[in-house]
């Protein structure tokens, strides 16, 4: 997921991003850009290319906007800020190369960022640390790490789907060939009967037992089969009544029809778009938002301008009115939920929780969202503690008393009542 506006400063092999929405100073010698080769600012940039520029912008390659690729040779750094702060600002000042990029790629506006000036330097420093390398998920078509480790779950699940699948294939055969065997058994027995009914020299005892037949009344007038009968009924009803009452207010599979037919599958499964591109504080609010229509005019301004759907969002945008999307995920007021402290801190991918939302036309709740269903969650996944001296005794005296077993949620308290209910 990742943020809302945009991208980081796109470099063609001439240069920097096209677009256009804000500025500053007029284009300077192309002086080396001080991208930086700091690790730490590498790993930062990582995320912040991910979350702002990936949409549009890939290292190597040309995606909606020019390739990054000798970003730090080509601009300094005193005019790639300006640009991915406000390009179109560059634009309306006549910088020559700003004009120039404008007009390279369609004058396509590249969103405006509120970006520090350090963002914008690590960026720069993890796009040069990249270039050269194949792309690894920063393009449109191009999957990232992330994205392969689902494909590869969802292949496992595929697997063990086919692998199911066999197994009712052997369970009906084994059935068809059981029914065959009686089938064949109450043949053989009823020629048998024939033929003894035959012969001449059976006494009236043999005729008998040949000729009797099965009385079935007895079965159902038996005061053993009624009362097993009736305990068998009891027990069905009681079952049925406490999965009913268990189920009320469980969504699980829950599949609304939205106001406009927006595809998961299209932007953030074919497109691989970052899900925080669209839901921009997911990794540090409470709430995962929905995206406003500006958002989605960040792209489709240009894009399939003439669709039915799109043309909903332009109706939207002339009324001044929000999009009436229906919300899928709904957790009770008296929950306390926060989705930064499970993407952020404990580093949790979307598809945890909401399943395989990259290959949903229409979103579905996936997960059942229930109490026991995050308790078991909290036993079961380990604190990430690396890091964070916070831990470092309360990691101890877990170990010195618990051995083997790892450092849970539950572990720090993830089970305890006040932990959700306050």
């Amino acid at each position: 997921m990742a943020q809302t506006v945009g991208s980081a400063p796109a470099v063609s092999k001439e240069g920097v991003a096209p677009g256009a929405t804000a500025g500053a100073t007029p284009a300077t010698a192309a002086a080396p850009a001080a991208g930086g080769g700091d690790a730490a600012a590498i790993a930062a940039g990582d995320a912040l290319f991910k979350g702002n520029c990936a949409q549009c912008h890939a290292v190597n390659d040309v995606v909606v906007g020019p390739a990054l690729a000798g970003i730090s040779k080509r601009r300094p750094m005193s005019w790639i800020i300006p640009w991915v702060k406000n390009s179109s600002k560059m634009v309306a000042s006549g910088d020559e190369y700003a004009v120039k990029i404008f007009n390279q790629y369609g004058k396509q506006q590249m969103p405006s960022f509120q970006l520090s000036d350090q963002e914008i330097t690590s960026i720069v420093a993890w796009v040069t640390s990249q270039e050269g390398q194949a792309p690894a998920g920063t393009g449109l078509n191009a999957k990232s790490g992330d994205q392969a480790a689902v494909d590869g779950t969802a292949a496992a699940a595929g697997d063990e789907a086919g692998s199911g699948k066999y197994m009712n294939v052997l369970l009906i055969v084994l059935v068809v060939v059981l029914i065959v065997l009686v089938v064949t058994l109450v043949i053989i027995a009823n020629i048998m009967k024939d033929v003894l009914r035959g012969r001449k020299d059976l006494d009236g005892r043999d005729v008998e037992i040949v000729d009797q037949r099965f009385d079935f009344s007895k079965i159902y007038k038996s005061t053993a089969v009624r009362a097993i009968v009736g305990v068998v009924f009891v027990l069905a009803v009681l079952y049925e009544s406490v999965q009913g009452a268990m189920g009320v207010g469980l969504t699980q599979g829950y599949q609304p029809t939205q106001p406009i037919a927006f595809s998961h599958k299209l932007h953030a499964g074919e497109n691989q778009i970052n899900c925080a591109y669209c839901h921009t504080s997911v990794y540090k609010s409470k709430s995962a938002n929905i995206p406003s229509a500006n958002i989605c005019m960040n792209c489709h301004s240009q894009i399939k301008t003439e669709s039915p759907e799109i043309k909903k969002i332009y109706r939207a945008i002339e009324r001044k009115q929000p999009i009436q999307w229906v919300r899928v995920h709904n957790l009770p007021d008296l929950a306390y939920f926060n989705h930064s402290q499970h993407t952020q801190v404990a580093g949790l991918e979307c598809q945890t929780c909401h399943g395989p939302i990259q290959n949903m036309e229409v979103v579905y709740q996936y997960s059942p969202l229930t109490m026991g269903w995050c308790i078991n969650c909290h036993r079961e996944t380990p604190l990430n503690t690396k890091g964070n001296a916070y831990y470092d005794n309360l990691v101890k005296l877990h170990d010195t008393k618990n051995g083997a077993v790892p450092f849970t949620v539950t572990s720090n308290g993830g089970a305890e009542c006040s932990k959700c209910h306050y």
